[in-house]
C-alpha cells in the first residue's frame, strides 16, 4: 500500500498452463486500474496473456483504466507483432490449435495495450519510473473520485464558467489570476477545491494552500512560500528565512513550468 493505494499483485508462483487463480479475476473485476509490466518474455505466457486479454475488456466494458509499462521492449514490435511476439505467437496457436478464438482474443488485446500511452524503461533508473507511477496513478484517482458538491445551486455554470477562463488547453504561456469573490458561506472555497482536484494534473505542478490569512498571521508568509514549495516539489526541502528570499526561489523554480495554485480565504494580497 502506498499512499493509500491498496495493490495485488498476481501470483508468480502460477505455472504456465494453469488457469488464472478466481482471486486474480476477482481482483481485476473490482480494480479501478491495472499496472501491465511488458516485457521481451511477456507473450510467451499463455497465463500473461490471458490476464491481458481480460484486464483489455473490463477497459472496453466499464473503463477500467490500464497504465501499461513497456520493459525494454518497443510498442510497435507488439502491436505489429513481429519478431518475437510472432514466435510466441506461433508456439500459441500450435498449442491451442483447436482454440483459435482464443489465440485472436490475446492478439487483439496485445494490439489494444501496445496503443495506450505508457512508460518506457530504457536508460533510467527504476526507482525514478516508479515514483513515476504513483505520482501518475495518484493523480488519476483524485481527479476520478472527486465528487461535485450537491448542495450548490447554480454548480454546474459556474463550474463552466470557470473552467473557460482558466482556458485548459490554449497555447498561451501568459500567468493567470482568476479570483472568486464574494460573502462568506457562498462555497467560494468548495467550487475552488472541486475545481483543482478536477484538473490539477493537466499541469505540471499544483498547490492548494488553505485558510491562507489565517496560517499568515499565525505563522507568518515564509510558511506559506515553504507550503508552497513543498506541495510542488514534494522530495525537496528548503531552507529560506525572509520573504525575498522565498519570492526569489519562487521566481526561479517555477517560472519555467505550467503551475496550477489555489490560494484560499486569502484576504492579504
Amino acid at each position: 500500500m502506498m499512499r493509500g493505494i491498496i495493490t495485488f499483485r498476481d501470483d508468480e508462483k502460477l505455472e504456465t498452463g494453469e488457469p488464472i487463480a478466481p482471486e486474480l479475476f476477482k481482483a481485476i473485476h473490482e480494480s479501478w486500474c491495472s499496472v501491465i509490466v511488458l516485457s521481451e518474455g511477456y507473450c510467451f505466457s499463455s497465463w500473461c496473456l490471458e490476464e491481458l486479454s481480460e484486464i483489455i475488456q473490463q477497459k472496453n466494458d466499464k473503463g477500467h483504466n490500464v497504465f501499461p509499462i513497456f520493459y525494454y521492449v518497443d510498442p510497435s514490435d507488439l502491436r505489429k507483432q513481429t519478431g518475437k511476439v510472432q514466435e510466441a505467437f506461433l508456439k500459441h496457436e500450435n498449442n491451442f490449435q483447436d482454440n483459435k478464438e482464443r489465440t485472436q482474443r490475446w492478439r487483439s488485446a496485445l494490439t489494444q495495450v501496445a496503443n495506450i500511452k505508457g512508460w518506457h524503461l530504457s536508460n533510467r533508473h527504476e526507482s525514478e519510473l516508479i515514483g513515476e507511477i504513483i505520482k501518475k496513478v495518484s493523480t488519476k484517482l483524485c481527479q476520478t473520485f472527486a465528487s461535485a458538491p450537491t448542495d450548490m445551486i447554480g454548480l454546474e455554470s459556474r463550474l463552466e464558467e470557470l473552467n473557460c477562463k482558466i482556458g485548459i488547453g490554449e497555447e498561451d504561456d501568459s500567468v493567470q489570476i482568476i479570483g472568486i469573490c464574494g460573502m462568506g458561506g457562498l462555497g467560494k472555497t468548495t467550487l475552488a477545491r472541486f475545481v483543482y482536484t478536477q484538473i490539477s494534473s493537466r499541469f505540471e505542478g499544483k498547490s492548494f494552500l488553505a485558510d491562507v490569512r489565517q496560517i499568515a498571521e499565525k505563522h507568518g508568509l515564509v510558511y506559506l512560500q515553504k507550503q508552497l514549495l513543498s506541495q510542488i516539489f514534494s522530495e525537496e526541502s528548503f531552507k529560506f528565512f525572509n520573504v525575498h528570499d522565498g519570492n526569489d526561489i519562487i521566481c526561479r523554480m517555477l517560472s519555467h513550468k505550467k503551475i496550477f495554485v489555489v490560494i484560499a480565504n486569502n484576504n492579504i494580497m
